[in-house]
């Protein structure tokens, strides 16, 4: 209510007259003066002794001016920061992935294009990561299925193929190639409900006409390679999801057309925040990596 008011006390005091003051905050000086005179009057005051070549602050506007010098020194400081943050030189932003080693990559480039920007990463199965990005409490999500929802974006990062993997002391250990019919005699290891690994699995599944059985489920992609290697069962996961362990032998799926897409994805109305935007532009520039070929990848 009184910020012009005091703003043009403020400058007055620290220019040390009104016309240098008016010069300074760019009004006229009969506006600065108008100003200062409401100030005074509203709270029946005397914040300046007026001589004829000087302005000097009475004891009333002496202690008036520190409170506004720290005001203004706040209100500077507030600018700067969001000066700052708007050209990207400080700042977080919040990503939730279902598959973390689909966006390390992009955060390592945005790190070195924007350094002062801290990266959060959350990691969780596709409902949760989902639910993150609705609830506000991630910026960006990397998902493998996105939903029809008008309220979100998207754009595709990778596609790759299903993979059995087995122990390497399993019979299996010395070939390259297993057909979902053959692999289903055996107990799996399957990720929980909710994920879309284990969907996408069972469709396969289920269009192949094959029944399976499930010897344990896991809520982790580490607690699942580990079951594999202890010999519990045969896993399947997506390419890139195995990555690598010497305890371990990937397998291609001879007769499995499916692929595991995953997407950059986030609110339509959080699309313009300057942080969302650089991500999505250095996603966007390198997006085109080619899916992986299982023939020759395994």
């Amino acid at each position: 209510m009184y910020y012009s008011q005091l703003r043009a006390f403020h400058a007055v005091a620290a220019h040390g007259g009104f016309s240098k003051a008016a010069r300074k905050i760019h009004i006229s000086q009969p506006a600065i003066s108008d100003q200062v005179r409401k100030l005074e009057e509203r709270f029946d005051v005397r914040l300046f002794d007026r001589q004829k070549r000087s302005v000097v602050p009475t004891d009333l506007g002496v202690k008036l001016y520190e409170i506004t010098r720290r005001m203004f020194d706040r209100e500077q400081e507030a600018i700067e920061l969001l000066s700052e943050s708007q050209a990207l030189r400080t700042g977080h932003l919040r990503m939730a992935a279902d598959a973390p080693m689909h966006v390390v990559k992009l955060i390592g480039d945005f790190r070195k294009a924007y350094p002062g920007i801290s990266i959060v990463l959350n990691v969780g199965n596709s409902d949760e990561v989902l639910a993150r990005l609705f609830e506000y409490q991630a910026d960006i999500a990397v998902l493998a299925s996105v939903p029809e929802d008008d309220r979100l974006w998207h754009i595709t990062l990778r596609s790759d193929p299903l993979i059995a993997f087995v122990s390497r002391e399993h019979p299996w250990a010395a070939r390259k190639k297993i057909s979902l019919k053959k692999l289903s005699r055996e107990p799996l290891i399957m990720r929980e409900r909710g994920s879309i690994t284990r969907a996408t699995i069972e469709k396969e599944f289920a269009r192949l006409g094959i029944s399976y059985t499930v010897a344990m489920e896991a809520d982790r992609r580490e607690a699942a390679r580990e079951a594999v290697a202890a010999g519990i069962g045969v896993g399947i996961v997506s390419l890139p999801d195995f990555g690598y362990d010497n305890r371990l032998k990937p397998l291609e799926l001879t007769d499995s057309r499916a692929r595991i897409t995953e997407s950059l994805v986030c609110l339509k109305e959080r699309a313009q925040l300057r942080t969302v935007a650089a991500f999505w532009e250095i996603a966007s520039s390198r997006h085109t990596t080619p899916p992986h070929d299982p023939a020759n990848a395994i």
